[in-house]
Protein backbone atom coordinates (compact mmCIF):
# COMPACT_ATOMS: atom_id res chain seq x y z
CA UNK A 1 0.00 0.00 0.00
CA UNK A 2 1.29 3.45 -0.91
CA UNK A 3 1.29 5.70 2.13
CA UNK A 4 2.29 9.25 2.87
CA UNK A 5 5.53 9.96 4.62
CA UNK A 6 5.01 10.91 8.24
CA UNK A 7 6.49 14.35 7.75
CA UNK A 8 7.27 16.79 4.98
CA UNK A 9 10.54 17.67 6.75
CA UNK A 10 13.46 16.18 4.85
CA UNK A 11 11.33 15.32 1.81
CA UNK A 12 13.31 16.21 -1.26
CA UNK A 13 11.98 18.52 -3.94
CA UNK A 14 13.07 17.01 -7.24
CA UNK A 15 13.12 19.67 -9.94
CA UNK A 16 13.32 17.16 -12.80
CA UNK A 17 10.07 15.40 -11.87
CA UNK A 18 8.33 18.77 -11.50
CA UNK A 19 9.44 20.27 -14.80
CA UNK A 20 5.86 20.74 -16.13
CA UNK A 21 4.93 22.75 -13.02
CA UNK A 22 8.05 24.88 -13.37
CA UNK A 23 7.61 25.24 -17.12
CA UNK A 24 4.11 26.71 -16.75
CA UNK A 25 5.55 29.35 -14.39
CA UNK A 26 8.39 30.08 -16.79
CA UNK A 27 5.88 30.35 -19.62
CA UNK A 28 4.42 33.44 -17.97
CA UNK A 29 7.58 35.27 -18.98
CA UNK A 30 6.34 34.96 -22.53
CA UNK A 31 4.45 38.22 -22.00
CA UNK A 32 7.77 39.97 -22.64
CA UNK A 33 7.50 38.83 -26.27
CA UNK A 34 3.77 38.45 -26.87
CA UNK A 35 2.52 41.57 -25.12
CA UNK A 36 -1.10 41.84 -24.06
CA UNK A 37 -4.48 42.52 -25.62
CA UNK A 38 -8.01 42.87 -24.35
CA UNK A 39 -8.97 39.46 -25.67
CA UNK A 40 -5.91 37.88 -23.99
CA UNK A 41 -6.90 39.38 -20.64
CA UNK A 42 -10.45 38.07 -21.15
CA UNK A 43 -9.07 34.60 -21.94
CA UNK A 44 -6.93 34.65 -18.79
CA UNK A 45 -9.90 35.71 -16.65
CA UNK A 46 -12.20 33.10 -18.18
CA UNK A 47 -9.56 30.38 -17.79
CA UNK A 48 -9.04 31.34 -14.17
CA UNK A 49 -12.72 31.43 -13.22
CA UNK A 50 -13.67 28.24 -15.07
CA UNK A 51 -10.86 26.13 -13.69
CA UNK A 52 -11.13 27.55 -10.19
CA UNK A 53 -14.74 26.37 -10.26
CA UNK A 54 -13.67 22.95 -11.54
CA UNK A 55 -11.27 22.61 -8.60
CA UNK A 56 -13.50 23.99 -5.86
CA UNK A 57 -16.80 22.45 -6.94
CA UNK A 58 -15.68 19.20 -8.52
CA UNK A 59 -12.29 18.15 -7.12
CA UNK A 60 -12.99 19.52 -3.65
CA UNK A 61 -16.69 19.44 -2.90
CA UNK A 62 -17.55 16.40 -5.00
CA UNK A 63 -14.57 14.07 -5.21
CA UNK A 64 -13.11 14.89 -1.79
CA UNK A 65 -16.31 15.27 0.24
CA UNK A 66 -19.20 13.89 -1.87
CA UNK A 67 -21.37 16.89 -1.02
CA UNK A 68 -23.71 16.16 -3.94
CA UNK A 69 -24.49 13.34 -6.36
CA UNK A 70 -23.95 12.94 -10.09
CA UNK A 71 -24.35 10.28 -12.74
CA UNK A 72 -21.29 8.45 -13.95
CA UNK A 73 -21.00 10.37 -17.23
CA UNK A 74 -21.32 13.73 -15.49
CA UNK A 75 -18.84 12.52 -12.89
CA UNK A 76 -16.33 11.70 -15.63
CA UNK A 77 -16.80 15.12 -17.25
CA UNK A 78 -16.28 16.78 -13.86
CA UNK A 79 -13.07 14.81 -13.35
CA UNK A 80 -11.81 15.62 -16.84
CA UNK A 81 -12.47 19.34 -16.48
CA UNK A 82 -10.76 19.27 -13.09
CA UNK A 83 -7.57 17.93 -14.66
CA UNK A 84 -7.33 21.04 -16.86
CA UNK A 85 -6.18 23.04 -13.80
CA UNK A 86 -2.93 21.07 -13.70
CA UNK A 87 -3.34 19.90 -10.11
CA UNK A 88 -2.95 16.20 -10.93
CA UNK A 89 -5.81 13.71 -11.07
CA UNK A 90 -9.09 13.52 -9.16
CA UNK A 91 -8.09 10.47 -7.11
CA UNK A 92 -4.76 12.04 -6.13
CA UNK A 93 -6.47 15.31 -5.19
CA UNK A 94 -9.25 13.68 -3.16
CA UNK A 95 -6.87 11.34 -1.32
CA UNK A 96 -4.52 14.10 -0.25
CA UNK A 97 -7.35 16.37 0.78
CA UNK A 98 -9.04 13.68 2.85
CA UNK A 99 -5.67 12.99 4.49
CA UNK A 100 -5.42 16.70 5.29
CA UNK A 101 -8.80 16.70 7.03
CA UNK A 102 -7.90 13.69 9.13
CA UNK A 103 -4.56 15.20 10.21
CA UNK A 104 -5.11 18.96 9.82
CA UNK A 105 -2.29 20.91 11.50
CA UNK A 106 -0.89 17.74 13.06
CA UNK A 107 2.49 16.23 12.18
CA UNK A 108 1.32 14.08 9.22
CA UNK A 109 -0.25 17.12 7.49
CA UNK A 110 2.04 17.91 4.55
CA UNK A 111 0.86 21.51 4.19
CA UNK A 112 0.27 22.88 7.67
CA UNK A 113 1.71 26.43 7.76
CA UNK A 114 2.24 26.27 11.52
CA UNK A 115 4.41 23.15 11.14
CA UNK A 116 5.99 23.61 7.71
CA UNK A 117 6.25 27.36 7.23
CA UNK A 118 4.71 29.48 4.49
CA UNK A 119 6.44 28.24 1.34
CA UNK A 120 6.31 24.55 2.16
CA UNK A 121 2.61 24.78 3.03
CA UNK A 122 1.90 26.97 0.02
CA UNK A 123 3.44 24.97 -2.82
CA UNK A 124 6.64 23.26 -1.68
CA UNK A 125 4.76 20.22 -0.36
CA UNK A 126 3.26 19.67 -3.84
CA UNK A 127 6.77 19.20 -5.24
CA UNK A 128 8.11 16.79 -2.63
CA UNK A 129 8.61 13.06 -2.92
CA UNK A 130 5.95 12.54 -0.24
CA UNK A 131 3.31 14.20 -2.41
CA UNK A 132 4.09 12.50 -5.73
CA UNK A 133 1.84 9.49 -5.07
CA UNK A 134 -1.50 9.35 -3.30
CA UNK A 135 -2.37 7.47 -0.10
CA UNK A 136 -4.50 4.59 -1.36
CA UNK A 137 -6.75 4.06 1.63
CA UNK A 138 -8.12 7.61 1.43
CA UNK A 139 -9.72 7.17 -2.00
CA UNK A 140 -10.71 3.51 -2.34
CA UNK A 141 -14.19 4.55 -3.48
CA UNK A 142 -12.82 6.32 -6.55
CA UNK A 143 -10.10 3.74 -7.28
CA UNK A 144 -12.86 1.23 -7.96
CA UNK A 145 -13.77 3.11 -11.17
CA UNK A 146 -11.47 2.39 -14.15
CA UNK A 147 -12.24 5.66 -15.97
CA UNK A 148 -11.11 7.68 -12.95
CA UNK A 149 -7.97 5.60 -12.58
CA UNK A 150 -7.26 6.33 -16.26
CA UNK A 151 -7.70 10.08 -15.76
CA UNK A 152 -5.57 9.95 -12.66
CA UNK A 153 -2.76 8.23 -14.56
CA UNK A 154 -2.96 10.53 -17.60
CA UNK A 155 -3.86 13.74 -15.75
CA UNK A 156 -1.57 15.73 -18.07
CA UNK A 157 -4.02 15.28 -20.96
CA UNK A 158 -6.41 17.90 -19.51
CA UNK A 159 -3.83 20.72 -19.32
CA UNK A 160 -2.50 19.75 -22.76
CA UNK A 161 -5.98 20.03 -24.25
CA UNK A 162 -6.52 23.41 -22.58
CA UNK A 163 -3.17 24.71 -23.83
CA UNK A 164 -3.86 23.42 -27.32
CA UNK A 165 -7.32 24.97 -27.29
CA UNK A 166 -5.88 28.35 -26.30
CA UNK A 167 -3.32 28.24 -29.10
CA UNK A 168 -5.96 27.13 -31.63
CA UNK A 169 -8.27 29.95 -30.56
CA UNK A 170 -5.44 32.44 -30.93
CA UNK A 171 -4.67 31.13 -34.41
CA UNK A 172 -8.34 31.42 -35.43
CA UNK A 173 -8.61 34.95 -34.06
CA UNK A 174 -5.39 36.00 -35.77
CA UNK A 175 -6.76 34.70 -39.07
CA UNK A 176 -10.39 35.82 -38.84
CA UNK A 177 -10.18 38.89 -36.57
CA UNK A 178 -6.66 40.37 -36.84
CA UNK A 179 -7.96 43.69 -35.50
CA UNK A 180 -8.07 42.10 -32.04
CA UNK A 181 -4.29 42.03 -32.00
CA UNK A 182 -3.83 38.53 -30.65
CA UNK A 183 -2.39 35.25 -31.86
CA UNK A 184 -1.60 31.67 -30.81
CA UNK A 185 1.42 32.45 -28.62
CA UNK A 186 -0.27 35.32 -26.82
CA UNK A 187 -3.34 33.22 -26.12
CA UNK A 188 -1.15 30.35 -24.95
CA UNK A 189 0.71 32.62 -22.52
CA UNK A 190 -2.37 34.38 -21.13
CA UNK A 191 -5.12 31.81 -21.57
CA UNK A 192 -3.03 28.90 -20.32
CA UNK A 193 0.20 29.80 -18.52
CA UNK A 194 -0.85 32.91 -16.60
CA UNK A 195 -4.35 31.70 -15.76
CA UNK A 196 -2.99 28.30 -14.65
CA UNK A 197 -0.40 29.89 -12.36
CA UNK A 198 -3.08 32.14 -10.86
CA UNK A 199 -5.30 29.11 -10.19
CA UNK A 200 -2.34 27.29 -8.64
CA UNK A 201 -1.49 30.00 -6.17
CA UNK A 202 -5.03 31.04 -5.31
CA UNK A 203 -5.76 27.40 -4.47
CA UNK A 204 -2.54 27.07 -2.47
CA UNK A 205 -3.46 30.16 -0.45
CA UNK A 206 -6.11 28.07 1.29
CA UNK A 207 -3.30 25.85 2.60
CA UNK A 208 -0.82 28.58 3.49
CA UNK A 209 -3.05 31.51 4.52
CA UNK A 210 -6.46 30.14 5.54
CA UNK A 211 -4.90 28.38 8.55
CA UNK A 212 -3.22 31.59 9.77
CA UNK A 213 -5.14 34.62 8.52
CA UNK A 214 -8.80 35.46 9.16
CA UNK A 215 -11.45 34.85 11.82
CA UNK A 216 -12.32 31.68 13.68
CA UNK A 217 -16.05 31.26 14.18
CA UNK A 218 -15.81 27.64 15.34
CA UNK A 219 -13.31 26.12 17.77
CA UNK A 220 -12.21 23.31 15.47
CA UNK A 221 -9.22 21.09 16.39
CA UNK A 222 -7.19 22.65 13.56
CA UNK A 223 -6.27 26.31 12.99
CA UNK A 224 -8.61 27.00 10.05
CA UNK A 225 -9.98 30.52 9.56
CA UNK A 226 -12.57 32.39 7.49
CA UNK A 227 -11.56 35.11 5.05
CA UNK A 228 -13.75 37.12 2.67
CA UNK A 229 -10.74 38.01 0.50
CA UNK A 230 -9.75 34.36 0.07
CA UNK A 231 -13.39 33.43 -0.52
CA UNK A 232 -13.63 35.91 -3.38
CA UNK A 233 -10.32 34.71 -4.85
CA UNK A 234 -11.36 31.05 -4.74
CA UNK A 235 -15.11 31.27 -5.43
CA UNK A 236 -16.03 30.36 -1.85
CA UNK A 237 -13.18 28.28 -0.43
CA UNK A 238 -12.06 31.06 1.89
CA UNK A 239 -14.77 30.19 4.42
CA UNK A 240 -12.31 27.58 5.59
CA UNK A 241 -13.17 27.48 9.28
CA UNK A 242 -16.79 26.86 8.28
CA UNK A 243 -15.64 24.05 6.03
CA UNK A 244 -13.55 22.36 8.70
CA UNK A 245 -16.49 22.53 11.08
CA UNK A 246 -18.77 20.64 8.66
CA UNK A 247 -16.94 19.40 5.51
CA UNK A 248 -19.93 17.36 4.27
CA UNK A 249 -21.93 20.47 3.30
CA UNK A 250 -22.03 21.65 -0.33
CA UNK A 251 -22.16 25.20 0.98
CA UNK A 252 -19.13 26.80 2.64
CA UNK A 253 -20.53 30.28 3.23
CA UNK A 254 -22.82 29.43 6.17
CA UNK A 255 -24.40 32.87 6.63
CA UNK A 256 -26.23 34.77 3.90
CA UNK A 257 -23.52 37.43 3.61
CA UNK A 258 -20.74 34.90 3.13
CA UNK A 259 -20.34 34.90 -0.64
CA UNK A 260 -19.88 31.39 -2.04
CA UNK A 261 -19.93 31.56 -5.84
CA UNK A 262 -19.20 27.86 -6.30
CA UNK A 263 -22.27 26.99 -4.27
CA UNK A 264 -24.46 29.33 -6.32
CA UNK A 265 -23.23 27.68 -9.52
CA UNK A 266 -23.80 24.21 -8.05
CA UNK A 267 -27.38 25.22 -7.26
CA UNK A 268 -27.78 26.27 -10.90
CA UNK A 269 -26.47 22.88 -12.06
CA UNK A 270 -28.87 21.19 -9.66
CA UNK A 271 -31.77 23.28 -11.02
CA UNK A 272 -30.83 22.08 -14.51
CA UNK A 273 -30.79 18.50 -13.15
CA UNK A 274 -27.17 18.00 -14.16
CA UNK A 275 -26.32 17.17 -10.55
CA UNK A 276 -28.58 16.39 -7.61
CA UNK A 277 -28.73 15.98 -3.86
CA UNK A 278 -26.77 19.01 -2.68
CA UNK A 279 -26.10 18.26 0.99
CA UNK A 280 -27.51 21.08 3.15
CA UNK A 281 -26.13 22.66 6.29
CA UNK A 282 -27.76 21.05 9.35
CA UNK A 283 -29.84 23.39 11.47
CA UNK A 284 -27.72 22.69 14.54
CA UNK A 285 -24.57 23.92 12.76
CA UNK A 286 -26.33 27.03 11.50
CA UNK A 287 -27.58 27.76 15.02
CA UNK A 288 -24.05 27.26 16.34
CA UNK A 289 -22.82 29.81 13.78
CA UNK A 290 -25.51 32.29 14.83
CA UNK A 291 -24.58 31.94 18.50
CA UNK A 292 -20.89 32.41 17.71
CA UNK A 293 -21.63 35.54 15.66
CA UNK A 294 -23.87 36.95 18.40
CA UNK A 295 -21.17 36.35 21.02
CA UNK A 296 -18.56 38.07 18.87
CA UNK A 297 -20.84 41.04 18.16
CA UNK A 298 -21.60 41.30 21.88
CA UNK A 299 -17.91 41.33 22.70
CA UNK A 300 -17.38 44.10 20.17
CA UNK A 301 -20.16 46.16 21.70
CA UNK A 302 -18.48 45.84 25.12
CA UNK A 303 -15.19 46.97 23.64
CA UNK A 304 -13.47 43.62 24.04
CA UNK A 305 -10.46 43.02 21.75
Amino acid sequence: MIELAASAHGSRIRLLSNLPFLAVHAGCLGVLWTGVSTVALAAAAAGYLARMFFITAFYHRYFSHRTFRAGRLVQFVMALTGTTAGQRGPIWWAAHHRHHHQHADDEPDLHSPTLRGFWMSHCGWFLTDAAQSSPERYARDWRALPELRLLDRFYWVGPALWAGGCAALGEALDHHAPQLGTGPMQMLVWGFCISTVLVYHATYCINSLAHRWGRRRFETPDKSRNSLILALMTLGEGWHNNHHRFPACARQGFRWWEIDISYYLLRALAALRIIRGLRPLPGRILEEARRADSARNGARARGAP
